[in-house]
């Protein structure tokens, strides 16, 4: 699924497990890393509705 909306992340930000909020083509919201922008297709799990990986 194509991210349509989500913050920028800023560049050195690079905790380990931050996550910020994000919008699929569906209208979906989830939680990604701070790494993922807009337009990145991502691999959801569906059994959760949780992030997986960017594609």
């Amino acid at each position: 699924m194509e991210v349509t909306h989500t913050e920028p992340g800023f560049k050195g930000d690079t905790a380990t497990n931050t996550t910020k909020p994000a919008t699929l083509e569906t209208g979906k919201e989830l939680q990604v890393p701070t790494f993922i922008e807009i337009g990145d297709v991502l691999q959801i799990d569906t059994r959760d509705g949780r992030f997986i990986k960017r594609v």
